[in-house]
Formats: structure tokens, sequence, C-alpha cells
């Protein structure tokens, strides 16, 4: 758990931790495999995924402000080759000012 609330802190000094929990636990068995754990920004299909899955059914949020939130965590987390799906969901989910709904 140490693990994800340094990566999210990384991006967000003030990150909480119980908000960062919420999402790990969410995202449950995909975090054990290391394919699954991590977010491919460079790939249409995964960010539809996230898209749809993340941002529609966890957030409620469609169209436009989800394209835009996506991209703007996509854009933070450029220099990271290994983008953390925990890291990019909060970061979204931040941009959408959803961080309290998580």
């Amino acid at each position: 758990m140490t693990d994800y609330l340094a990566d999210v802190q990384k991006y967000d000094s003030g990150a909480d931790q119980a908000v960062v929990s919420k999402i790990v636990k969410h995202l449950g068995i995909a975090l054990r495999n290391r394919d699954s754990s991590l977010v491919s920004a460079s790939d249409p299909a995964e960010l539809a995924r996230v898209k749809e899955k993340w941002c529609g059914k966890k957030l409620g949020v469609t169209g436009a402000d989800a394209d835009a939130a996506i991209d703007a965590a996509a854009k933070a987390m450029a220099a990271d080759r290994s983008k953390s799906r925990v890291t990019f969901y909060y970061l979204v989910a931040k941009n959408l000012g959803k961080l309290e709904t998580v």
C-alpha cells in the first residue's frame, strides 16, 4: 500500500491515503499482474477502457470531460514509462474533481 501512495505522491504531494486505498481495493485482482497493473497511455483501446469502466461506471463522467481528464493524467505521467494504474486512476479522478466519490 505504501508503494502506491508514494507513487501517487510524486504527482500530488497531498494525496489522501484513504482515497488511494479505495482505488487499490476497487482494482483488486488487476494489481496482481504487472501488465494489468500498468496503464498504456499510447493504446487507444486501453484509454477507452479507462474512460468506460473508471470514468463512466465508477465516477459517472463520460464524453469530453472524461477524455480531458484522461489526457491530463497521461500528460502528467508522460515521463514515467511504467504508469501505475492506481496513480493514473487517482489523477483522472482528481482532474474530474471526483476524489471524494471514489
